[in-house]
């Protein structure tokens, strides 16, 4: 039996009888205790006047207490209140429009009772799939195991089962397709028992022989890449693979998962510093830090520390590279004290002299940029705008102008990537459409801080003094053909060393660290290119003796076609 409480009754207090009991109790309080008390009780008050107030939306409250999780600008924009003006319109429409009129009656819905035919989720409005919720068609399915099913009483030429037809059968191009997930553990096992037999005379012991392709080790290569690609490519905690394999019957302790990982690592080095050469030769870099910890060094600094010794390195970092090259994209990443335009300048170390200066993407730390190689400096217009974003609730019009203009220079962009325009394409178009844009963007930040319409210190004003300090750097795109717009691309391969982060925290020592870059930067590195990483890995495991003797020859984006050389020449021998 359940009883449900009685809810307490609310009392009534105004504002005004509150702060006299403020004043009162500050004869009893620190000045710093009074204005917090003050400040919680005048929160309090404000959300109770908003949950007392019809038009306000559990939506519209959580973007008070947490902020929007959203920097899309038509998410952006709806904080200065439009959102609440259009769901209000949206109620007002559903109370005075008949539901058949508004096309949201029965007959509607009864024509299609099977629902959208891709799959999707039909959107609340009747208009189509929501956005995010599809499905993928049998095609997607390229790592499943694909089984051809013959007919079973048919074949081409055969007459027609139907009674009283005459024709004759013929094979369709596109085949019937089914699609079946079934599901076991990450790492399954083989327990093979061989029959043994003993000599009742002599003692001597017959063991049945293992079958054909079982191996002399206990991990095989496939079993290999997928831990690693667990561990670094998806961020999942040793222990926690330990406990899951434990509970479905096929152990794997934490410390063997290691103990593979760290041994076959040198395996995987001569590819990783050939991915290092080739990136160093690219003509587009994009660079970026984030912090991570390794205890080792942790140690080391509080052993400087007590002994007083000087050091300029308090902070660790994991910085993500990628460099574009004649096309094809490289991951690269790289932990400890050192920042990204540190790693940087090691990579570009290996740069051939006669190479043109590349062009460089990061944000506007100085910290990002090699003092040692010169570059065609890049900012990240994605950074510049997220400051007005930040302030779009205290300044909603000036935030709109700026925030829908920049949504016109990126929509260009992506018209240029969508339809597969050369760089000097792109420039082309980025000249003719968003030069427009970004120079009255310009007059306009040039007005607000000239005329004084905005006060300098303020959170816009820092935004606009941000863009224009940065300016040609921010706009480089408009100049040079190849400069990205944008460090995204750079900031999303950084989700790898971030998610390790929060769910491990942090490595233990540099060699644990080392170990994390170069599966990171291989399994990067197969996703930027489309190459299944479980594949690619495998494959590296079960041609160890090659790949260390020819390691340019098995790269992500070549690996394949040595393979079908390998097999071409196997076959013809």
């Amino acid at each position: 039996m359940t009883t449900t409480a009685k809810a307490k009754p609310v009392e009534k207090v105004e504002m005004d009888e509150i702060r006299r009991i403020l004043e009162r109790a500050k004869a009893h309080l620190s000045e710093e205790e009074h204005r917090k008390l003050t400040a919680a009780i005048e929160t309090l008050a404000f959300l109770t006047s908003e949950i007392e107030d019809k038009q306000t939306t559990i939506r519209h409250l959580r973007k008070i207490l947490f902020g929007s999780t959203s920097e899309k600008t038509r998410d952006v924009l709806d904080e200065d209140g439009s959102e609440e003006r259009e769901e209000s319109k949206d109620s007002e429409d559903s109370e005075a429009t008949p539901p058949e009129e508004a096309g949201g009656g029965e007959e509607e819905d009864s024509e299609d009772p099977a629902g959208d035919p891709d799959g999707g989720t039909p959107s609340p409005d009747g208009k189509g799939k929501r956005p995010g919720h599809g499905r993928n068609g049998a095609e997607e399915y390229v790592g499943a195991e694909q089984i051809e099913v013959p007919h079973e009483s048919l074949k081409p030429g055969d007459p027609c089962p139907v009674p009283n037809c005459t024709g004759r059968v013929y094979r369709l191009a596109d085949p019937a397709v089914l699609v079946r997930i079934v599901g076991g553990p990450p790492m399954s096992g083989k327990v093979f028992r061989l029959e043994r037999f003993r000599c009742g005379l002599c003692l001597t012991v017959f063991t049945a022989k293992a079958p054909d392709g079982v191996g002399e080790e206990k991990y095989d290569a496939t079993a290999v890449a997928m831990m690693v690609i667990l561990r670094y490519g998806t961020g999942l905690p040793l222990n926690r693979l330990d406990v899951l394999q434990a509970s479905l019957g096929v152990p794997l302790p934490a410390s063997t998962q290691w103990d593979i990982a760290a041994q076959n690592v040198g395996i995987f080095l001569p590819v990783f510093l050939e991915l290092i050469r080739q990136a160093a030769q690219g003509q587009v870099f994009y660079n970026d830090d984030t912090t991570m910890t390794i205890l080792e060094l942790m140690k080391a600094a509080r052993e400087r520390a007590r002994l007083e010794e000087e050091s300029d390195r308090t902070g660790m970092f994991t910085s993500g590279i990628v460099a574009e090259k004649d096309g094809i994209r490289i991951a690269l990443f790289f932990t400890g004290w050192k920042h990204a335009g540190e790693n940087l300048t090691r990579v570009l170390s290996e740069r051939e002299a006669a190479l043109a200066p590349p062009i460089q993407m990061c944000d506007a730390l100085a910290c990002n940029v090699s003092k040692e190689f010169k570059t065609i400096l890049s900012n990240c217009m994605s950074h510049a705008r997220r400051q007005y974003v930040d302030v779009v609730a205290d300044f909603p019009q000036e935030c709109r102008f700026v925030l829908e203009t920049l949504a016109g220079v990126f929509k260009n962009d992506a018209t240029a990537r969508k339809e597969g325009m050369s760089p000097q394409e792109r420039l082309e178009l980025h000249r003719r459409e968003s030069l427009p844009l970004m120079a009255k963007l310009r007059l306009w930040a040039w007005k607000e801080i000239k005329e004084r319409r905005i006060e300098p210190n303020s959170g816009l004003g820092k935004a606009i003094k941000y863009m224009r300090r940065h300016w040609r750097k921010l706009v480089r795109f408009l100049y040079v053909a190849g400069a990205p717009i944008s460090n995204n691309l750079c900031e999303r391969i950084l989700k790898k060393a971030i998610i390790h982060r929060k769910n491990s925290l942090f490595y233990k020592t540099e060699n644990g660290a080392r170990v994390g870059d170069i599966y990171m930067s291989l399994i990067a590195t197969c996703q930027l290119a489309g190459v299944n990483p479980f594949e690619y890995l495998t494959e590296i495991l079960r041609h160890a003796e090659r790949v260390k003797a020819s390691p340019g020859e098995w790269l992500p984006w070549n690996y394949r076609s040595t393979l079908a050389a390998l097999a071409s020449k196997a076959g013809a021998g």
